[in-house]
């Protein structure tokens, strides 16, 4: 199963100012959730994000809010996206990263899978408080059919071919 730009969404949960801080190599996450949104709009890919509880965890995080297309961020009070209703459920493949790993990451993408759509959460670009609860959160998806991917696979995934016409774009920009 491969990602298909056409068919595809890129979905950012919770990456927010107060609970960032407390995740496990939030600066490598960070990073890698803003070079995947980049990614994401230079494709073309529809982008959506979550925020739980932002009256205590505080907003989304502004380096990734910079990044995001206005108006695509959701308020959530349920750990799942899907439980929340704040999904566009006519996609058929979904692409997770975001925070925590083990709670709204897991519980989104078991229910995504749960309701017949293709899941794709990026290795490095989620994370938890405790390794440990990351490792035992992503062994969970990949059991539960969850595929489980590096940022250049969804990069080159979408591409197909070093013929795409943005090619040398895409690999001079995020590619190195």
């Amino acid at each position: 199963m491969l990602i298909d730009v056409a068919r595809c969404t890129l979905l950012v949960v919770d990456v927010q100012t107060r609970l960032l801080p407390a995740i496990d190599s939030h600066q490598e996450i960070l990073q890698q959730v803003v070079w995947l949104i980049r990614l994401a709009k230079r494709l073309g890919l529809p982008i959506a994000a979550s925020e739980q509880y932002p009256q205590g965890l505080g907003a989304t995080h502004a380096d990734v809010l910079a990044e995001l297309p206005p108006n695509c961020v959701v308020s959530k009070n349920h750990f799942s996206c899907v439980a929340a209703g704040c999904l566009d459920n006519t996609r058929e493949q979904w692409i997770l990263c975001g925070i925590e790993s083990h709670v709204c990451v897991l519980q989104t993408a078991i229910e995504l899978k749960a309701a017949g759509r293709e899941v794709f959460v990026v290795e490095t670009a989620v994370g938890s408080r405790r390794t440990s609860d990351k490792a035992i959160a992503l062994q969970r998806m990949r059991d539960a059919g969850i595929h489980i991917v590096s940022p250049e696979m969804v990069a080159f995934e979408c591409l197909r071919t070093s013929e795409a016409p943005f090619f040398r774009e895409i690999s001079r920009d995020f590619l190195r």
